[in-house]
């Protein structure tokens, strides 16, 4: 696996402070893509700051971002949600925090500038879809069982960006409509994207900790291993045919 180093990157967009979770692999010489993963809405959590180590194992340089400042994280859903709407409802601000946060990964040495892509999970897949449509520079963006209507914005007539979305067929936390409205975006602008409907996968499919808090909060949740498999390992073939690596 190498030797995975992590440090704390402190940044600012607007006044906020904010603070992400680099990991790489200090045994790779040379610079390699960075990886953006955007968390879901419980914020910069301990199952985002894994990612980006698994993203170092996997030989990109891996940052989880901070949305909400000062790697602020909800203790309960009813903190979430009015932590995760009031960015919904700003999206400027939004866009402001995932640019700031996307420039910091770049300026690390160990990055090659001209090689991003983002994830995301839940609220974080709606933020990842929603910047490229917005026609972020990014080479490939991957949502987890993410918010698709944010991917309907304004944006450019096309965009490069590679685009996955894995979605649980009978999850109940994204309306159809929503996953409608996505597929109908991406092309009505001739995107180069996927859909990959998982069945039996509920929302937050790729979260071993969901199960636990869908049972403690009475929400719909639940991890499959299944889903989380097929999803990371599509994911992981899309990278590899974007960077060439």
């Amino acid at each position: 696996m190498g030797n995975i180093v992590t440090e704390e990157i402190t940044y600012s967009a607007g006044g906020v402070t904010m603070k992400g979770h680099l990991a790489h692999d200090t045994d790779q010489a040379g610079p390699r893509p960075g990886v953006l993963v955007v968390h879901e809405w419980w914020g910069r959590t301990e199952y985002a700051r894994d990612r980006a180590e698994q993203l170092a194992g996997l030989g990109y340089v891996g940052m989880a971002l901070d949305l909400y400042g000062e790697a602020r994280e909800a203790a309960n859903p009813e903190e979430a949600s009015q932590l995760m709407t009031a960015l919904i409802e700003d999206m400027d601000t939004t866009r402001l925090r995932f640019g700031a946060a996307l420039q910091a990964l770049k300026d690390h040495e160990a990055v090659d500038a001209s090689r991003t892509a983002a994830i995301g999970f839940c609220f974080g897949g709606g933020v990842v879809t929603h910047m490229a449509r917005a026609g972020a520079t990014l080479d490939a963006v991957a949502s987890f069982h993410g918010s698709l209507g944010l991917a309907v914005t304004d944006g450019p007539d096309h965009v490069d960006c590679r685009i996955a979305a894995y979605h649980g067929e009978p999850d109940k936390l994204v309306a159809d409509e929503d996953v409608a409205a996505f597929e109908a975006e991406m092309q009505s602008i001739g995107a180069h994207y996927y859909l990959v409907q998982l069945p039996g996968a509920l929302h937050g499919f790729s979260n071993p900790a969901a199960t636990g808090n869908g049972q403690k909060y009475g929400l719909p949740l639940a991890y499959s291993e299944l889903a989380e498999t097929t999803a990371w390992s599509h994911m992981r073939l899309m990278f590899r045919d974007v960077f060439g690596d």
